[in-house]
Formats: C-alpha cells, structure tokens, sequence
C-alpha cells in the first residue's frame, strides 16, 4: 500500500505538469460550458424562463435553474481530456516504459484519475464564479447542503472519470478517444439541465429521466435551491457507485490484458 501511495503520488504529479504545460486541451473543453452557460442566459434566457414560469420572464430565475447542470456538464467536459491523455500514453510507449520499472502497475491510472478529479473540481470552481458573476445566488443553501452538494459533485467526478480512463484505454489514438467520450457532453442536454422533463415530448421523456445526469442535476438544484430532491438523490448515489464499479473493473481489466 505504501508503495501504491507513493508511485500514485507520483503519477498524480507527472499528470498535474502535463496539464500545466499544455493547458489548451483543458481551456477548450472548459470554454464549452461557459459558452453554454451564456448563451442560455443572455441568447434564450428570457424565452426559456418564459416557458418555465408560465409566461413571465424571469432570467435571474432561469439563471438559479440552469447554472447545477452546467456545473454537472462541466465535469462531463472536462474528463475527456482523460480519455485523451489515457490515450496518448497508451499509443506513445511509455506506458511501455513504466512496466519495465519498479513502478506498482495501478499507479498510472490512479494517478490520472486523482488528477481528473481535481481539474474537474477546479474547472467547476471557475464555471461557478463565471455563474456568479452573472447573478446565480444560493441564498437558501445551509452550510451541510453545500457540503453535499460538493461531495455530489466530486463522486460525479470520480465516477465520469473511471468511465472516461476507460474509453481512453479501448480507444486506438487520441482522436477516437475525444469521440469515444463525446456522449458525456451530450448526455446533460438530453437531460434536465436546460428544462424540465414534464416540458419535453412524452416519448423523449423515458430518455431524459433515466440516465445518470438527470437525478444528479435534481439533486444539486435541490441542494444549492432549496428545492425538493425526492428519490433524486438515492438515485444519484446509486449512478455514481455503479459507475465507479463499471469503470474501475472495466480500465483495469483492459488495462492488465494490454500487459501481456
């Protein structure tokens, strides 16, 4: 374990400079929310709130409805960069490299998963300020749901990711793995990120209601709003650990299979 801890440190930080070196990947990705966000507001915002509050325009209101699933679809975006780094390494050899050292194998991807995790945090962090200083306001959320709401979102993070480390090992290039991993951003706009589920049609409905986004965006609007969650957040947990499982046993069973 100690050995695990260390060589996981390690990988960790090798990942954390290559971020910091080649930051466009990242910004890119980044860029994609934030676009969102103020298209939605600015472009569509008084149409839509419109639509929700029967009527009556109310873009600050729109605003605290949109902003949890663009903070969920932030974390969708950024770990696509994983899959592409996972990609890359697998293609240019050193992973090669690093099985003749004493490296403990599960170092290399978890230390690309603890990264993702934090660029996800931090690319969150900045799609919430850009949120705020448009005017999202979480006036009604006491300090224990903002706790639940960031480990909500850092779970999410660490499931997408073990996904995403995934589509990044069964992907030949670089190329195919930003493909690969293209339905965790279009997922949340399939979900209700954007409206809500009653609002769309009745055969689209099914699609929009289960899938991992959907409970997950309920759950943090609740936690961040006030609002009620229901069964939304059992629902999430229960994503979340799947995920987690699938994407684990799934990279790391392709992951020792390319060893031999």
């Amino acid at each position: 374990m100690s050995s695990l801890a260390l060589d996981s440190t390690t990988m960790l930080r090798r990942n954390l400079l290559h971020a910091r070196r080649y930051p466009s990947l990242t910004l890119n990705l980044l860029l994609t929310p934030i676009m969102l966000l103020l298209l939605f507001v600015y472009i569509f915002g008084d149409a839509l709130s419109a639509g929700i509050n029967g009527g009556e325009p109310d873009r600050a209101r729109y605003i605290a409805y949109l902003v949890p699933g663009l903070l969920l679809m932030t974390i969708g975006s950024t770990v696509i960069g994983t899959a592409v780094s996972v990609a890359n390494d697998m293609t240019e050899g050193i992973i090669a490299r690093f099985r003749t050292m004493a490296i403990h194998r599960g170092s290399v991807l978890i230390g690309h998963v603890i990264g993702s995790v934090l660029q996800s945090v931090l690319s969150v962090i900045l799609v919430g300020a850009v949120a705020v200083a448009i005017g999202f306001r979480s006036t009604d959320a006491t300090p224990i749901e903002w706790l639940a709401a960031f480990g909500l979102l850092a779970l999410f993070a660490l499931a997408l990711t073990w996904i995403a480390v995934g589509m990044g090992l069964v992907s030949p290039n670089a190329e195919a793995a930003s493909n690969n991993a293209m339905p965790l951003i279009l997922l949340p706009l399939l979900s209700s990120a954007f409206v809500p589920v009653d609002s769309m049609p009745g055969w689209f409905q099914p699609i929009a209601e289960y899938q991992p986004f959907t409970p997950a965006i309920e759950t943090l609007r609740g936690l961040l709003l006030g609002t009620g969650i229901g069964h939304n957040g059992w629902l999430t947990i229960a994503w979340c650990l799947g995920l987690t499982l699938l994407g684990y046993f799934w990279a790391t069973a392709k992951f020792n299979s390319n060893a031999k």
